[in-house]
C-alpha cells in the first residue's frame, strides 16, 4: 500500500533536515537510502526519492515488523508480535546524512525504527544503544569508541565443482608485505577517498595476516557516532569493491583455512574532560570487571554469528579467554598503552567482529561495564602471557554461538537491558542460523557469510 501524503513542507523542518534537503538538490541526490541493522547483523533498509524526501525526513518509510524477525538467510522466525500484522517506521537522522561515493546519485542516513506515533519501537537496536548511553551520562560519563575492522578483498567466483561461490583472494601478499599494499593500491585508495568524504577520518591501513586480507581503521568518536560509523564502513567498504569488480568480505572466517577478520573495539570512558581509563583506578577497574562477568554472554552480541566461532579460538590473536591484561593480544581485554606523550589509554574488546549488530554490541558493552562500575567488580589478576599456555587456569569463552546464546539467557542483566521484545527476536533469530548452518556443510556457511557481511 502506498504511504499517504503528509503534506510536510520544508518550512516544517527544523534546521538540519532542510540542509539535508538543500544537499540533496545540490548534489543532484536521487535517492536516500535509509539504513538499518537487523538481528542477524544485515545492514538493510529502503530508500526514498527526492521528491519525497521532505514528507519521508517527518514520516519515515513504512516497513513491517517481521523483518526484525528475519534471520540471515532471509528465513523469517516466529516471533510473537513480529508477524504479518504490524508496522513501524524506518526513521532517518538527518545529522548521519552522507553522499556515497561508490553510488553517484545517491544518499544514505542511519535510522532508527519507531512505531506509527514515532514513539521508539522495542526492538530498534539504535535505540538501544541510544538508551544506554543515556544510562552512563546519568552517572557522569561518556564513552568514545571506535571500531578496528579487517576485510578479505578478493573475486566472488563460481565453484568449479558446482557448490556455493567462492571468495577467491586478490592477492597470497605475507602480513604488512609492500606486495599486499601493491595489489591492493587503486582500492585502498578509492576506499579511503570514499571514507573521508562521508566524513570517516582514517587512522591506517596495512595488509593483514591472510591472503587478501586488510586492515584499515577510522578515527574514534562518541559511542552512537562509532556505530554509525562501522555501518557506512561495512556498506563503503563492499560497495566500493562491488564498483571496481570485486568482493570485500568482512565475515569473521569468510575462509576457514585462513586468518580471521575482527572488528575489534576500542574504548575510553571520559568524565568531567578527563580519561578515566588513566591510570590504574577503581573506575577502570570496575569497568573491565564488567565486561569480564558479562564477557561469555557478550559474545553472543559482539560476536553474532555461527562463522564468529571459527576465529574465537587459541593462538587465533582473537582472544579465547575471558581474562585482560597489558598490551596482551590473546587477552580478551587489552588494556592499550597510550602512543606518545599526548596519546590517551584504552581499552580493546578482542571477541568483536562484523558480523555482529554494531548498536547492540556496543550497547551491551556499555551496559556490562556501567555495572562493573556500579559493584565495583574485581577484574582480577592482570595476565601477561597467553592464556593457552596455562591450561585449566583462565576461564574459556563460549566455543560456539549456541554455548554464546545459552551464556545470554543465563544472564539476568543483559536480558533485563535488552529487553522482552528485542531479547525474544535476537534469540530466536541467532537460535535459527545455529540450526540452519549445523544441517549444512561448511562450504555452505562460508557462502552465506561473505554474501551477507
Amino acid at each position: 500500500m502506498r504511504d499517504r501524503p503528509s503534506g510536510t513542507t520544508i518550512h516544517q523542518l527544523g534546521a538540519t533536515a532542510r540542509r539535508v534537503l538543500e544537499r540533496a538538490e545540490l548534489e543532484g541526490i536521487e535517492l536516500i537510502r535509509f539504513l538499518y541493522a537487523d538481528h542477524g547483523g544485515v545492514i538493510r533498509g529502503k530508500a526514498a526519492s527526492r521528491s519525497r524526501l521532505a514528507e519521508r525526513l517527518n514520516t519515515g518509510i513504512g516497513h513491517t515488523v517481521a523483518m526484525m524477525a528475519m534471520n540471515m538467510l532471509d528465513q523469517l522466525q516466529d516471533v510473537e508480535h513480529m508477524g504479518p500484522v504490524g508496522e513501524v517506521r524506518i526513521v532517518p537522522d538527518p545529522a548521519t546524512y552522507v553522499t556515497l561515493p561508490h553510488a553517484p546519485g545517491a544518499a544514505t542516513m542511519l535510522s532508527d525504527l519507531r512505531l506509527p506515533d514515532g514513539s521508539p519501537w522495542g526492538a530498534c537496536p539504535r535505540t538501544f544503544l541510544k538508551d544506554a548511553i543515556a544510562e552512563l551520562a546519568a552517572e557522569g560519563y561518556t564513552l568514545v569508541a571506535a571500531f578496528e575492522p579487517e576485510f578479505t578483498l578478493g573475486r566472488r567466483l563460481p565453484d568449479p565443482y558446482g557448490g556455493p561461490d567462492r571468495l577467491v583472494p586478490i592477492d597470497d601478499s605475507l602480513c604488512y608485505a609492500g606486495t599486499g599494499f601493491d595489489t591492493a593500491h587503486d582500492y585502498t585508495i578509492t576506499l579511503i577517498r570514499a571514507l573521508e568524504t562521508q566524513g570517516l577520518r582514517v587512522e591506517h591501513c596495512h595488509p593483514e595476516l591472510g591472503p587478501g586480507q586488510q586492515e584499515l581503521s577510522v578515527h574514534h568518536a562518541p559511542a552512537l557516532r562509532a556505530a554509525d560509523n562501522h555501518v557506512l564502513y561495512r556498506e563503503t567498504v563492499r560497495g566500493v569493491a562491488m564498483r571496481m569488480q570485486l568482493w570485500a568480505s568482512l565475515a569473521p572466517k569468510p575462509l576457514a583455512d585462513q586468518a580471521g577478520n575482527g572488528a575489534h573495539l576500542h574504548l575510553s570512558l571520559w568524565r568531567d574532560g578527563r580519561n578515566v581509563f588513566a591510570g590504574d583506578g577503581e573506575t577502570r577497574d570496575g569497568f573491565i570487571g564488567g565486561l569480564l562477568a558479562h564477557l561469555p554472554a557478550l559474545t553472543a552480541l559482539t560476536c553474532g554469528s555461527v562463522n564468529s566461532f571459527r576465529r574465537l579460538a587459541p593462538r587465533m590473536w582473537s582472544s579465547a579467554y575471558a581474562v585482560y591484561g597489558p598490551d596482551n593480544r590473546e587477552a580478551a581485554v587489552r588494556v592499550c598503552s597510550p602512543l606518545g606523550e599526548t596519546g590517551e589509554p584504552n581499552l580493546e574488546l578482542k571477541p568483536s567482529d562484523s558480523s555482529a549488530n554494531p548498536y547492540l554490541s556496543l550497547g551491551a558493552v556499555i551496559h556490562a561495564g556501567l555495572d562493573g562500575m556500579r559493584r565495583k567488580l574485581d577484574p582480577g589478576e592482570a595476565v601477561d602471557v597467553d592464556p593457552d599456555t596455562r591450561p585449566g587456569r583462565y576461564p574459556r569463552l563460549p566455543s560456539s554461538l549456541d554455548e554464546a546464546l545459552d551464556a545470554l539467557e543465563g544472564d539476568e542483566m543483559l536480558m533485563e537491558a535488552l529487553g522482552p521484545l528485542r531479547r525474544d527476536a535476537y534469540l530466536a533469530v541467532k537460535r535459527s542460523e545455529a540450526a540452519a548452518f549445523a544441517a549444512e556443510d561448511a562450504s555452505y556457511e562460508l557462502f552465506h557469510h561473505l554474501r551477507a557481511f
